[in-house]
């Protein structure tokens, strides 16, 4: 197969030119497209008329500072449609609304316990989608996609979670064919992680093309971005570095971890195992974020034990640097609150573990979208995924039938 030409083929199609107009605030002209592409004039008139045709570009609007609007000049249509979004945690959800520049136009929070089943949960976000919908004054042949994430292992192939430690009665069940139907539109789902850490590469870090986004909240997980994309691994399990074994020196039996196995690094730094330990110190903590506050206030107990965490952490983010090599480290979730008292001790051992190569030019930073990464990294996704040359040809062909 001629792959070269598959290339030129794609960047050159309808979605191909579409993509240049991604990329530009203000626009292009037919002439902008023709130097850019080489193409001809008739046939970029051609490409033009039928993205113009599916509305996917619409004429700039005027511009009040040169008292008009440009002659020709077109630009990406971002209200061609709306995107629905569910960032859906272990004991909390956000869904969202987006238009097709990805850029969320109404939200919804909700406490909600993620082991009470796939019904319980969805029917929440169906719930939010309709009220979210309603605000906007979007109906239901509007939506063009819908992203949902999950803290627990996606089968990205078929939308499915497999083996999923904290999700109880998740376990193969189909969530495109619970909440697709209804909009006749395709569902992405996905990890939780892996969505915030293309959330962060495409929003904050554009210009690194290696980035891994470690999640500590409930449970611990990681993101991986590899060479601008998402890496899931070959069956959608790349990343797991929360049920990564290790030994903990003042330990004299390992803890039992929620996946079944012992000694894994969520089992001793998780936020679940925070509280724990902190219920067996004699506090009176329930949730992570009861954890969180404590540590804040600088209670000795919890301060101890947020610090041996990070430590813990530290071992297993070092093995990931030293086999990943990431630019940069974004670490978000309830604990990432903690500030210092995590950050440090994460910092101290994976530079002291890591090979000075891989942490030269390392950065190991707190997430700026926290706790917006997921809904935003699911536009992002969904807004890429519509845009795919394919998915514009088939938006194309629909309407010139």
């Amino acid at each position: 197969m001629d792959t070269t030409n598959t290339a030129a083929r794609a960047e050159t199609s309808p979605g191909g030119i579409l993509a240049l107009f991604r990329d530009v605030a203000d626009g292009l002209t037919k002439t902008d497209v023709v130097q850019q592409t080489g193409l001809s004039r008739t046939t970029v008139n051609q490409r033009l008329e039928g993205l113009l045709g599916a509305g996917l570009l619409v004429p700039a609007p005027e511009d009040a500072r040169t008292r008009g609007r440009p002659a020709g000049r077109f630009v990406v249509n971002r209200d061609r449609g709306v995107l629905l979004l569910a960032d859906i945690g272990a004991t909390g959800l956000r869904t969202a609304i987006c238009d097709l520049a990805g850029e969320v136009r109404a939200e919804r929070e909700a406490v909600c316990d993620v082991s009470t089943g796939p019904e319980a949960v969805l029917s929440v976000v169906e719930e939010q989608f309709r009220e979210l919908l309603t605000e906007t004054a979007h109906a239901d042949t509007d939506v063009l996609g819908i992203g949902v994430d999950v803290p627990g292992p996606v089968d990205f192939a078929t939308g499915r979670v497999v083996s999923p430690p904290i999700m109880t009665g998740w376990d193969r069940y189909d969530i495109p064919g619970r909440v697709g139907p209804v909009y006749g539109c395709p569902v992405l789902v996905d990890k939780d992680v892996n969505a915030m850490a293309y959330g962060e590469q495409r929003l904050r870090y554009p210009e690194v093309d290696h980035l891994l986004m470690l999640k500590i909240g409930t449970g611990v997980g990681t993101g991986i971005i590899a060479g601008g994309r998402i890496h899931r691994g070959a069956d959608g399990a790349a990343g797991d570095v929360g049920h990564i074994q290790v030994t903990v020196e003042d330990t004299k039996e390992p803890p039992l971890c929620r996946c079944g196995n012992t000694g894994c690094v969520e089992a001793f730094a998780g936020g679940w195992a925070l509280v724990r330990d902190l219920r067996t110190a004699g506090h009176d903590v329930t949730t992570v974020d009861d954890a969180v506050r404590l540590i804040r206030s600088g209670d000795p107990t919890a301060v101890r034990l947020a610090r041996r965490a990070a430590r813990i952490l530290g071992i297993a983010v070092a093995d990931a640097v030293n086999m990943f090599n990431p630019r940069v480290i974004a670490i978000g979730g309830q604990l990432a609150h903690t500030d210092e008292q995590l950050f440090a001790g994460i910092r101290e051992v994976v530079y002291r573990r890591s090979l000075p190569l891989a942490t030269r030019n390392l950065q190991i930073v707190r997430s700026t979208l926290d706790p917006r990464a997921g809904v935003m990294g699911l536009s992002q996704l969904l807004v890429d995924g519509i845009y795919a040359p394919h998915r514009v040809q088939e938006l194309i062909d629909v309407r010139e039938r």
